[in-house]
Formats: C-alpha cells, sequence, structure tokens
C-alpha cells in the first residue's frame, strides 16, 4: 500500500502575479520611506580641519561673490582670470567660501575650475549672519 502520491512528471509553473505584486509593494515601500535631497543644495565632504597643525603660510582664501566672480586679496576676479593669477603667485591649495547669496552653480563652476587647474580646493561653510 502506498501512502504518498508519487510527484507528477511534469514541472509545477511558478506563478508570476503574486510575484510582481511583492515587487511592486517593495517598490512603493522604498520609494515612500527613502530620503529625498533637496534639489538646490549639494553635499560635500569636507575633511579641513578648523586649525592647521602644520606651521607655514596660512592657506589663501577666495570668496565667491554673489555676481559669480571670486574674491581674493580684495580683488574680484572672474573664474578665468583667477587660475593665471594663482599659478603666478605659486599657488596650489586654497581655501574657498561663498557670500550667503550665492547661488549653488557658481560655487561648484568655480569649485571645478580650480580643480581642473589642479589647485587641491577646501571649502568652508560661512556661518548664517544675523541681522
Amino acid at each position: 500500500m502506498q501512502l504518498v502520491e508519487p510527484r507528477p512528471s511534469r514541472p509545477i509553473p511558478i506563478r508570476m502575479t503574486p510575484l510582481i505584486d511583492v515587487v511592486f509593494i517593495l517598490l512603493v515601500f522604498f520609494m515612500l520611506t527613502s530620503r529625498l535631497l533637496p534639489v538646490g543644495s549639494l553635499e560635500l565632504a569636507n575633511a579641513t580641519p578648523e586649525k592647521r597643525t602644520e606651521a607655514g603660510d596660512p592657506i589663501p582664501a577666495l570668496t565667491v561673490g554673489n555676481d559669480g566672480r571670486v574674491l581674493w586679496q580684495g580683488q574680484a576676479f572672474t573664474p578665468d582670470e583667477l587660475i593665471p593669477a594663482l599659478a603666478a603667485e605659486g599657488v596650489n591649495e586654497v581655501t574657498l567660501g561663498t557670500r550667503p547669496q550665492t547661488r549653488l552653480g557658481q560655487f561648484t563652476q568655480a569649485l571645478t575650475r580650480l580643480d581642473a587647474a589642479g589647485i587641491e580646493t577646501h571649502w568652508q561653510r560661512q556661518p548664517e549672519q544675523t541681522p
């Protein structure tokens, strides 16, 4: 006497509808729980310490103005004028900051040009100024 039924010789088909339902539920879950970054911000890793531990000249500070010009040593330079001026002074490392109303695109453009010229660029977030 046989108590167990023999297995069918053909394979059992896998139903796709429940699998698709699970995938869509997971997709909706991750879309709702993920954190979306604002379009107007750029997250940068900044490993520059607040105080330099080695002796030597301080790193020159550049500031991107509201009009896209870069301020250095009291003079305003366009990005095309800035690179030769830094090269003439032998500067290969700078700290780049912004004014409070500077647009992200202007900061990114200045940062990209400095990096492309081989100048090591650190960035510094300016503190909020209270009126």
